[in-house]
């Protein structure tokens, strides 16, 4: 079912009644099928817009006894906090069994625009709906938008496409979580002057654009005195990160600050302990895992900007269902806040 702006509830005989024609033909005008004359369509549509209904869940609803099916589209590689996600979900298939819904997950190279959306075209019509690890691009925002208009509901989830039709974004504010970084490194270094130097996975994504953007925000007003250097891309991989940050430190010996924004911190601690920086240079990152856990401990980091992995997870299947049924969003519930986690408020 689905309901109006009055809080009617209609079906999709409701909407056939009112515009005067059978089930089939408004099952026709849904699918843009052939056959039907352009002053019947027009009516149907009128009918469904007059009342704000929602064919694809109402079609859902008249189907109820089938499975709701959905995907969860995650990348590859050996991005820990993903990993939790992916764990997380998997931990609730008994709550979904109980709501008839299965959930699969899908990895891809999220950060190939071309391979990202030839996996989303390949999943049209094939789920009630999709929590994607979203790469801004337009290629990626027009595969988003075909799957919303052939009735599967998208949510992003930690990377956003918010210019794409995608129904709900699950993740914090990543320019908030730049600014953090800032913050953090600018009082962390103190009074002392050098570079600052910056790691993402890509600047395609986003969330990784925001980061480095309210990172730059901060920077830039409240300790222009240190210089931030240009941003090199790791692909959140474990040893292309370690080599860059290598790199990074033979030629920058005043490196005094270092700022993750994504994933491949294992290959960036290496990297800083094999070059005996632990002490004197200041290093931020994202997402408590077991890896950044012991590196706060060793005090090769020395603070985590942190969400709840979780939290995403559960949000973005409550999201679907949600979307799936027509039902209400909380959204105060669905906020995912940021954490900054230090060696002293380990949890």
């Amino acid at each position: 079912m689905s309901n109006t702006s009055l809080g009617t509830s209609l079906t999709l005989k409701d909407i056939a009644r009112e515009a005067g024609v059978s089930l089939a033909t408004v099952d026709r005008v849904l699918h843009d099928r052939p056959g039907v004359r352009s002053e019947t369509v027009r009516r149907v549509k009128d009918a469904i817009e007059r009342h704000k209904f929602r064919p694809f869940v109402a079609a859902a609803e008249l189907a109820r006894g089938r499975m709701l099916r959905f995907a969860v589209i995650m990348p590859h590689g050996s991005n820990v906090f993903m990993q939790q996600i992916i764990t997380h979900i998997g931990d609730m298939s008994g709550w979904l069994s109980t709501r008839r819904t299965t959930v699969e997950t899908i990895i891809a190279d999220v950060f190939n625009p071309t391979a990202l959306t030839a996996t989303l075209e390949a999943l049209i019509g094939r789920y009630d709906g999709l929590a994607v690890v979203a790469l801004d691009h337009p290629s990626v925002r027009a595969a988003i938008d075909d799957l919303v208009a052939h009735g599967t509901h998208v949510v992003t989830l930690v990377s956003d496409v918010p210019s794409s039709r995608r129904q709900h974004y699950v993740g914090v504010d990543n320019i908030a979580a730049g600014r953090t970084a800032g913050t953090l490194v600018g009082r962390l270094v103190g009074p002392r002057t050098g570079r600052i130097g910056i790691i993402a996975g890509s600047q395609a994504l986003r969330d990784h654009a925001e980061r480095i953007f309210g990172f730059n925000q901060v920077m830039t007003e409240e300790y222009p005195d240190l210089e931030v250097l240009g941003v090199i891309e790791g692909r959140d991989d474990d040893v292309i990160s370690e080599d860059l940050t290598a790199r990074l430190l033979a030629r920058y010996p005043d490196l005094i600050g270092l700022y993750n924004v994504g994933a491949g911190t294992p290959g960036v601690a290496n990297a800083i302990s094999k070059a005996g920086r632990e002490k004197d240079l200041v290093f931020i990152g994202h997402d408590l895992t077991a890896y950044t856990r012991r590196y706060l401990i060793r005090g090769v980091m020395d603070a985590v900007i942190s969400q709840d992995a979780g939290h995403e997870a559960r949000s973005a299947i409550r999201l679907l269902l949600a979307l799936a049924r027509n039902d209400q969003i909380l959204e105060e519930q669905e906020k995912i806040r940021i954490d900054i986690i230090m060696r002293d408020n380990l949890p």
